[in-house]
């Protein structure tokens, strides 16, 4: 048996006791899973009786795994019995251990109470983007030079060229660490390498040995270059320019399934109609909830959005290590630690520990819940993402498929927020459409060095346009360094 004490908002403690008897119990079980530890004269290892580890060693030699398997089970038990919905890692204190056996508490953070205010018919801004012309041609343009092909060319660089280049920087006359490239080729306007350096190309011609002077900026990640005047040996091999293909019907024709310019300009706006559709209702489903939240009365343990950031940290290494980049690697070269990362993240985890503790006390009160038609549904969605059959989704996630169902739950809650808040239209872009949109998150940006380039932090990382034609483009023959 066990008790509960609430001690300070959402910390709970809870009482427990075991009898000597149970204690003794630990203790052997203890023993028998350390016995091979244990070495006295005359007796091989694992063969020294109880009795005699205890005079040698002492009792408490095994106290760690028996107070572990005591606590542990009665733990799991306590939770169960109270109905606690715990939110924090337990914190164990033994109180006593004597001839009446062991008295003990664990102290835990349970989940706030949620005061919900008004969820039903709240007003949210929504704005959807208008698809115009100049959009349609940014896109065609797009298409253009992913099907480009890179040419050298016999004339000075220009803007937007690529220059294959030697160079190597020097600091008060002495070559500095970092600062060499053999043969790199450098898109003239990329911005890749620090201010100052690309512009001073311009017009210098194939064969060219020349010095440039260029300062790092005050916040470079190497702190014996911050704020630093440099000069860089350049030779340039050769000056390749982008040939683009002409927009037309041809084109048209080459890049996807139709015959006429105007037709896969039609499938362009279409596409991208669709998607400032999808990308208005999101926004506006993301900011029902907010709402809903902001007018909750919540008192989030902090314990809660730790958890959050780091997992949160944890994706985002995770996704970063698939890429081929290690996290620390890349807040090394943003000159930012991995705890002031964890910080930033921080506003985004409360609204997503506000958000989910709100949309779990709103599908209570609406007493909303998973059928079975509706787990039937998730499993064969499941099943069609992972290409596996129904029955061996249902058999890998086993008997505890609470999660499943949550999930499912938390989906039709939203879905229900949303359906009864009002849309208040307002023209795209504008103060009223900004006003309070969820934080977005930070752009990802590309750690890859190229052989050391004197690169000021990494450029921006580029998703290539969705593509709005099913046939396949054309690969260049070089692309264009980033």
């Amino acid at each position: 048996m066990s008790t509960i004490e609430k001690k300070d908002k959402n910390q709970v403690v809870i009482s427990l006791t075991a009898t000597k008897e149970e204690f003794n119990t630990a203790l052997k079980a203890s023993y028998e899973k350390n016995k091979n530890k244990f070495q006295v004269p005359g007796f091989r290892k694992g063969k020294v009786p109880y009795q005699l580890v205890v005079k040698y060693y002492g009792e408490g030699v095994l106290y760690d795994d028996a107070i572990d398997a005591i606590a542990n089970k009665s733990y799991v038990e306590a939770v169960k019995e109270h109905n606690l919905e715990v939110v924090s890692r337990p914190s164990l204190d033994i109180q006593s251990i004597d001839d009446e056996g062991m008295k003990y508490t664990i102290e835990v953070t349970v989940a706030p109470e949620v005061k919900l205010g008004q969820y039903e018919g709240v007003e949210v801004p929504y704005s959807v983007k208008k698809i115009t012309d100049e959009s349609v041609q940014e896109e065609l343009t797009r298409m253009a030079k992913r099907n480009s092909s890179i040419e050298e060319v016999d004339r000075p660089v220009e803007n937007g060229d690529t220059a294959v280049i030697d160079y190597e920087g020097f600091k008060d006359g002495v070559a500095f660490e970092g600062g060499k490239g053999e043969a790199y080729s450098l898109k003239i306007g990329s911005n890749s390498f620090i201010p100052g350096f690309e512009e001073q190309l311009i017009g210098h011609s194939a064969g060219e040995e020349f010095p440039i002077n260029v300062t790092f900026p005050e916040e470079y990640h190497a702190e014996e270059l911050k704020g630093a005047e440099v000069t860089f040996n350049i030779k340039i091999h050769t000056v390749k320019a982008e040939n683009m293909p002409a927009i037309d019907d041809e084109f048209a024709k080459d890049v996807s399934e139709f015959d006429t310019l105007d037709e896969l300009k039609a499938d362009i706006r279409r596409s991208q109609e669709e998607k400032a559709a999808s990308n208005a209702e999101n926004v506006f489903q993301n900011e029902v909830i907010r709402v809903v939240g902001e007018n909750a009365e919540i008192d989030i343990p902090e314990c809660m959005i730790d958890t959050e950031v780091e997992n949160m940290v944890q994706d985002q290494a995770s996704r970063m290590s698939q890429q081929g980049i290690e996290l620390d690697m890349y807040l090394k070269y943003l000159g930012q630690t991995r705890e002031e990362f964890a910080d930033s993240m921080r506003p985004m985890a409360s609204m997503r520990v506000r958000s989910n503790l709100v949309i779990k006390a709103v599908s209570e009160d609406l007493k909303i819940e998973a059928t079975a038609e509706d787990y039937d549904k998730e499993l064969q969605t499941m099943a069609d993402a992972y290409k596996m059959s129904k029955e061996d989704i249902a058999k890998a996630l086993g008997e505890d498929n609470s999660f499943v169902k949550e999930s499912i739950i938390g989906r039709k809650t939203v879905e229900y927020l949303t359906s009864k808040a009002v849309k208040k239209e307002v023209e795209y872009g504008s103060e009223a459409a900004e006003e309070k949109k969820p934080a977005k998150k930070t752009t990802k940006k590309s750690t890859k060095k190229a052989e050391e380039a004197p690169a000021e932090d990494a450029t921006e990382e580029k998703k290539p346009a969705k593509k709005t034609t099913k046939k396949s483009t054309k690969k260049t023959e070089e692309a264009p360094a980033e």
